[in-house]
């Protein structure tokens, strides 16, 4: 499937979904927000697809807000503006929840918007060169929406220094903090990437990835008492499953098992 702003593959259980904006930096629009909506929402629920990488054609993973956008931010009336937001909201908590594992293949910069894009994907592999930064303060603007996303995966110290700041940092910094997976040197990106996806696919279950990302997206909004409650049940319900069956029978008779 392709479309004028993103392209999609899916092959041996990866579905990608890439920015095709490489003239604009894989900047951000409404339209390209509602096709990357699109396009996760029917991986998600393709049975065939296992893991969905996310990246960038041309230069730039994704340079945030397209130029058309900010400009017109400034005519917009409220209503319009909390159209937009939601929008992109709707983007993120669709690849936050959804219940497969999303790479996002970072290979140049990931700067606003774009940078909030890769935060929220569950790994995120970065070439040396890339930087990262949200940069909205520095235009007067707010980094709201990805500011609950970043606060829960790198803590508040580490949250208030980018989003406050709005600063540029190395790929290595950003792994340093844990913003970033894995940062590797330009030739050995698209190996890393190939390394993680094809793990994913063929080393873990599909059963256990959706459950597991379920329980980490939920734990850090509860209670300790609640978290370990929903652990336990999470554990009870996963060990009736077809996957758990099969691998407990494979681990039992000594068999490598390939899920998939």
């Amino acid at each position: 499937m392709t479309s004028k702003m993103i392209l999609t593959e899916k092959e041996n259980g990866l579905g990608t979904i890439s920015l095709n904006r490489p003239e604009k930096r894989n900047a951000l629009n409404p339209e390209l927000v509602t096709q990357l909506k699109n396009a996760f929402n029917v991986f998600f629920s393709d049975p065939e697809v296992k893991v969905i990488k996310l990246k960038g054609e041309g230069d730039a993973f994704c340079a945030g807000a397209d130029l058309g956008v900010i400009k017109k931010l400034k005519t917009a009336t409220y209503e319009e503006n909390l159209a937009d937001s939601r929008h992109l909201a709707e983007l993120f908590e669709i690849i936050y929840h959804g219940s497969k594992p999303v790479v996002a293949a970072v290979h140049g910069h990931a700067i606003a918007g774009g940078c909030g894009l890769a935060s929220i994907c569950d790994f995120v592999v970065a070439a040396e060169p890339a930087k990262f930064g949200y940069t909205e303060t520095r235009i007067g603007f707010v980094p709201a929406i990805v500011a609950r996303f970043l606060v829960k995966k790198v803590g508040e110290t580490h949250a208030r220094n980018l989003l406050l700041r709005g600063h540029l940092i190395t790929a290595g910094e950003a792994a340093r903090i844990g913003l970033v997976t894995e940062t590797v040197p330009a030739e050995e990106f698209e190996e890393k990437v190939n390394s993680i996806t094809s793990d994913l696919i063929i080393k873990c279950s599909g059963q256990a990835l959706a459950a597991t990302k379920q329980l980490i997206n939920k734990a850090g909004d509860l209670t300790f008492s609640e978290a370990i409650d929903a652990a336990v049940e999470v554990n009870a319900k996963a060990r009736g499953t077809e996957d758990c069956q099969r691998g407990i029978s494979a681990f039992l008779n000594k068999e490598k098992i390939s899920w998939f």
